[in-house]
């Protein structure tokens, strides 16, 4: 709980007035705190105590509403499947949505701490980098990362001087971490015959590698990752993952890849896992610098869409270098 949080870093000095005032001005926010995390839990809107297993239970327990999160989650798999495999020009329009609704995300997010990067060039560099990786391949990527940035450079000198340093660094960021890691899926999907199936096992192995990790660490894990950025991560857990994705990759590229053998898809499986595990990390980091939860509301039972491609973004980039080395599509 943040108010509580908070509360544990006032100075323990007794003495001290300054510290007697912050302590009477933190008592009524951490009672109010309590009293709106704990009596949901243990009371219905009725007045009655939640039967178990009921609605009230399922979500006070996840954090989120448990069902509406596993319907958006098939309904976005089942559009990703066939796009891939149906209609391929879809999966283009599905990742350009994806970058420009993730910028914006991002911009709304930073906008916590007063940073403004230009919005319009991101919205335009996104779908930019997309179809240059889609259509150029990964020669012509850079290409549309240097004209965003340098459009997001431009664009910000008519706001003047002041924390010009702060927007443009903002922006880069924000170029770099969503449409340009994000055109790698591109890059996986186009250019080569199996390229729907290059994304496929990608999903794949960073699906196992959440689920390897959640179900290992809810029975193991005992050892924090990294408490301070994303305290329900565990040592034991990150193994989890490692292990699940290394022998379901295994499994996966070996029948689905052609010329691929099985310690292909356990390399391409620990290497996808581990990207996956920092991306998640990454994101929890920037969240937790800005002090907000999600990224927004729009995924019902999910937050923000950038909360659901967190662990996805790096994982592109280490599928398509790893697969390219020891599978090469050509």
């Amino acid at each position: 709980m943040a108010h509580l949080d908070r509360a544990h870093r006032f100075p323990e000095a007794p003495g001290d007035p300054s510290t007697r005032a912050r302590q009477d001005v933190a008592a009524p926010e951490l009672s109010a705190s309590l009293a709106q995390e704990v009596v949901p839990a243990a009371v219905s809107a009725n007045g009655k105590t939640p039967s178990p297993g009921g609605p009230e239970q399922r979500k006070s327990r996840a954090g989120r509403n448990l069902p509406a999160a596993i319907g958006v989650g098939a309904g976005l798999g089942g559009l990703v499947i066939v796009s891939l495999f149906v209609y391929k020009w879809l999966f283009l329009g599905l990742i350009i949505a994806a970058v420009v609704i993730g910028s914006w995300e991002m911009v709304r997010a930073v906008s916590v701490q007063k940073a403004r990067p230009p919005l319009v060039p991101l919205l335009l560099g996104g779908p930019l980098m997309v179809c240059l990786a889609w259509f150029g391949g990964a020669d012509d990527l850079p290409l549309g990362l240097l004209a965003t940035l340098l459009a997001i450079f431009i664009w910000r000198f008519a706001a003047g001087a002041p924390h010009y340093q702060r927007d443009v660094t903002a922006g880069a960021l924000i170029a770099v971490y969503v449409p340009f890691l994000g055109s790698f899926a591109a890059l996986l999907a186009y250019p080569a015959e199996d390229g729907s199936v290059r994304v496929l096992v990608t999903i794949l192995a960073v699906v196992l590698s959440d689920t390897g990790g959640y179900v290992t660490g809810v029975f193991l894990g005992r050892h924090p990752m990294a408490p301070s950025v994303s305290p329900a991560k565990s040592w034991e857990g990150f193994a989890g993952s490692v292990v699940w994705t290394g022998a379901g990759s295994a499994v996966a590229v070996s029948l689905l890849l052609d010329d691929a053998v099985w310690w292909h898809g356990a390399v391409f499986g620990v290497a996808v896992s581990i990207a996956s595990v920092l991306g998640d990390l990454g994101e929890s980091l920037i969240k937790r610098d800005l002090g907000v939860k999600d990224m927004s509301n729009l995924l019902p039972g999910h937050g923000g869409l950038m909360d659901r491609l967190d662990s996805v973004l790096l994982a592109l980039p280490t599928a398509y270098a790893v697969l390219a080395f020891l599978v090469p599509p050509w």
